[in-house]
């Protein structure tokens, strides 16, 4: 996995092209980490045909590959098994940076966009070893996971293929 992957069909190499302001980018892997870790909601955009779909999702990070649970049928099912390219998002706003101009507000943020490719899980060893990452970022509890409803849940892994970060008001 690299912060800026070369990718054919777009221009600049990376499917979100080269950053335009450099100084806000973050090219620090440790600073990117930190970010991925530091909150649990990312956005995921998958397509279907030329349709987009985004939809926020709890999940786990083991430092190359991240990790989200959902119920085995519904939309984001289905559109991952025709395909598995997806986009993520993940952000930290911590406030707004007020300007004299309307349009020159802006949000105090740091924020990691990358590509990866989904991957159902199947070992329920995983499963168990993910969900069990997935509920430890809300609580020290200990749950157990009979077989019945570890064969209901779909565990989806998105392995990582490029990451950028972007910072703003630090």
């Amino acid at each position: 996995m690299t912060t800026a992957t070369p990718h054919a069909s777009h221009p600049g190499g990376h499917p979100h092209g080269a950053m335009r302001r450099k100084d806000r980018e973050i090219t620090d892997r440790a600073e990117i980490d930190e970010i991925i870790r530091s909150t649990r909601i990312m956005h995921l955009a998958l397509a279907d045909n030329n349709i987009p779909f985004l939809v926020p999702l709890f999940y786990a990070y083991d430092g190359t590959s991240l990790y989200f649970h959902s119920a085995s049928k519904g939309s984001k099912i289905e559109i991952l098994k025709k395909n598995n390219n997806v986009c993520f998002e993940i952000s930290i706003e911590q406030g707004i940076i007020e300007a004299d101009s309307a349009c020159d507000f802006e949000a105090k943020h740091r924020t990691v966009i990358g590509f990866g490719k989904a991957t159902f899980v199947q070992d329920d060893a995983e499963k168990i070893r993910v969900l069990d990452q997935i509920v430890s970022r809300f609580t020290d509890r200990k749950f157990e996971y009979p077989k019945a409803n570890l064969a209901c849940a779909t565990v989806i892994r998105i392995d990582i293929e490029s990451l950028k970060g972007k910072k703003h008001g630090f």
